[in-house]
């Protein structure tokens, strides 16, 4: 009975052993589905995208220099070995990381990311385009912070990169009581004077050739008129003619080969000329990744979409591409700034890339750093048209809300712009952007033009002009009674020396004074009913501003804003009137006038923020030669909420002038709005 018992219980027990096993092994399995669905659920780019600190340590982990390859026109990256031979200088090692400006990024902390992930202590310099943002010394003795005053002191912001760095390092050999005393020396030096620039634009290339070709004829013309007037009537002397004739002679080649030594200038910018290989990287790396993920993000840049965000966007796109008509859509996470391979044309940049995919589609150029985006259609059968001119400003270009938040709210953007993609009409046959222009060249674009050219000639016409004046004193006194009546009956300023002569800080009655000479002429200037047409909203939008009566601008009351208004409404007006209309006037100071194109610009003198702005010529080649000038050329007006404080015009009212930048169209369409009026 016992052995019955017992063989029982152990019967009993190993059913129950197996029954556990099974158990264990369904939980086992259970888990690995489990984990298995939530690892396909979760995509992979969001897994194996690096944070930029982490990226960023591989790079120096393969190379102590990492230049990227978003700035060939300003820092290409076959300028790393000179960075590289620099650095020895240091006596420690030394880690260099030459980037675009991280907007919104802290740059100390970027750098002890870096260190902790690279895990190799030394001197770890962060350059932000041609200048040093930040260095620390991690584990080495090297004065870092005083290093970094004295090149931000010392040196002009035109120094270039490897200038910059070569001053920093000469600091650090230095040790440390030579580099602060440096730096205090520095700091107190250039507290209020900053050091000169060391190049020059093309605009002062062409002052400079205007200056030689006036001096080249209007200093030998002139020898020649005052020496004919100082023989008038006097006996003549033989071999006085030929020295006369010989000193002008020996004048104008003093004057040809002393503007060839002291306008000895080349270039424009202490940029390198790139590689081809420097100008195509970029472009290879994100058609790499495209090709491998129709998301790619800068790894360089700040993270602007999260894993459920990416998710989101995948899944749009597999939907659409799946859908009747519909395609691949390519996202490029990428930031457009004018010292990239396509100077910063979007258009340029997703047709190089659509290239190199190879491969048809809709490629979208998304910008974490302004948080623009655009969209082309390479070769599918969507309306091209709508693409290209109906994409709502809220997604292309964002709103207050995108602007204020760090990712610029890109993830909903791109979201809303996959519905307006399933939205757009189908066609018959696949569209095709336009092949886009040419980037400039930018050997050419730091190049400055021979001194013997372009506004020369000019100069040689205005030199032998200058030296038939009879007297100086003449042009003198009709500049003084050309004033006083200017003065007496004030009247428009020619638009093209607006950009030289408009304030950026202007007085009220300096406002006055040209809201009524520009809006004056406009409201006597309808004569026939075509008029009517051409500037009758400029005209009415305008008098809306001021209640209807032109001269109430002259009185007190009217505010900096609304009279900037009404100048730029009448000027358009005016414009529209003589058959030259313009729907742009230059954002960066509307009273220079008409604008010609939009560009990215530096707007601030303490951040790196920028806005896309429509620009004049003189503001377009400042943004281009010199972007640090900008944010002293802006439009700035006295804030009626902090006293005598001036803030760029945008910021200061939220009243009909912050539609500027949009456009005049929408600028009068804000008028009728504020006003109530339809």
């Amino acid at each position: 009975m016992r052995a019955v018992t017992a063989n029982y219980a152990c019967t009993t027990g190993i059913r129950a052993t197996g029954r556990s096993r099974s158990r264990a092994i369904g939980l086992f399995l259970t888990l690995l589905a489990l984990t298995a669905l939530f690892a396909t659920a979760t995509p992979a780019v969001a897994a194996d995208t690096p944070t930029p600190a982490a990226y960023l340590a591989d790079r120096l982990r393969e190379n102590p220099v990492h230049v990227s390859d978003q700035l060939p026109r300003e820092v290409p990256r076959s300028s790393a070995p000179d960075f590289a031979r620099i650095a020895k200088k240091t006596g420690v090692p030394t880690y260099v990381l030459v980037l675009p400006l991280q907007t919104g990024a802290d740059a100390r902390q970027l750098l002890g990311a870096v260190h902790d992930r690279l895990g190799r202590d030394g001197l770890y310099v962060l350059f932000e385009g041609p200048g040093i943002t930040e260095a620390r010394a991690f584990g080495v003795d090297a004065p870092a912070d005083a290093a970094v005053t004295v090149t931000q002191y010392e040196l002009p912001y035109d120094a270039g990169a490897l200038l910059s760095f070569e001053r920093f390092t000469d600091v650090i050999a230095q040790g440390g009581e030579k580099a602060t005393a440096r730096a205090e020396a520095a700091r107190e030096t250039y507290q209020d004077d900053e050091p000169a620039e060391m190049y020059i634009g093309p605009s002062d290339r062409r002052n400079q050739s205007f200056i030689t070709g006036i001096l080249l004829t209007g200093v030998p013309l002139s020898i020649l008129l005052l020496a004919a007037y100082a023989r008038r009537g006097r006996p003549r002397k033989p071999g006085l003619r030929r020295f006369v004739w010989g000193g002008a002679v020996l004048s104008a080649a003093a004057v040809a080969l002393t503007a060839t030594v002291v306008f000895d200038q080349t270039r424009s910018s202490a940029a390198e000329p790139p590689t081809p290989a420097d100008l195509s990287a970029r472009v290879e790396r994100v058609a790499a990744g495209l090709k491998q993920d129709p998301v790619y993000a800068d790894p360089e840049s700040p993270r602007v979409l999260d894993a459920r965000q990416l998710d989101r966007l995948h899944e749009r796109i597999r939907d659409f591409r799946r859908s009747d008509g519909g395609g691949p859509v390519y996202v490029s996470l990428a930031p457009q700034t004018p010292e990239s391979e396509s100077a910063g044309d979007s258009g340029l940049f997703a047709a190089a890339v659509h290239a190199k995919v190879g491969r048809d589609g809709v490629y979208v150029v998304a910008d974490p750093a302004d948080g623009t985006i655009d969209v082309y259609n390479h070769g599918l059968r969507l309306d091209g048209n709508r693409l290209s001119f109906d994409v709502p400003d809220s997604v292309t270009l964002g709103d207050s809300k995108a602007d204020a938040a760090d990712d610029h709210l890109l993830g909903e953007r791109l979201d809303a712009l996959m519905t307006f993609l399933d939205d757009t009409p189908r066609t018959d046959r696949p569209w095709s952007e336009p092949a886009p222009p040419a980037a400039p060249s930018a050997t050419r674009e730091t190049a400055l033009p021979a001194l013997f050219s372009t506004d020369f000639w000019p100069g040689l016409f205005v030199g032998a002009f200058a030296a038939l004046l009879l007297s100086s004193l003449v042009a003198g006194a009709t500049g003084i009674v050309r004033a006083l009546r200017r003065r007496r009956s004030p009247v428009p300023e020619p638009s093209g020396s607006l950009p030289l002569t408009a304030p950026t800080e202007p007085s009220v009655s300096y406002l006055r004074r040209t809201a009524y000479a520009e809006l004056t002429p406009l409201a006597d200037g309808f004569s026939d009913p075509d008029d009517r047409d051409r500037a009758w909203d400029h005209l009415d939008a305008a008098l809306l501003l001021v209640d209807g009566d032109p001269g109430r601008v002259r009185q007190p009351g009217t505010d900096a804003a609304t009279l900037v208004a009404v100048i730029v409404l009448a000027r358009a007006g005016r414009a529209a009137l003589a058959g030259d209309p313009a729907d742009l006037c230059c954002g960066v100071n509307p009273l220079h006038g008409p604008a010609a194109r939009r560009h990215h610009v530096r707007v601030s003198a303490e951040t790196n923020s920028r806005r896309l702005l429509p620009v004049c010529p003189l503001c377009g080649d400042t943004a281009v030669a010199a972007p640090g000038d900008i944010p002293g050329r802006l439009l700035k007006l006295p804030d009626p909420s902090l006293g005598n404080t001036r803030l760029p015009y945008y910021d200061v009212t939220d009243g009909p002038l912050t539609a500027v930048p949009q456009g005049i169209a929408r600028l009068i369409d804000k008028v009728r709005e504020t006003a109530g009026v339809h």
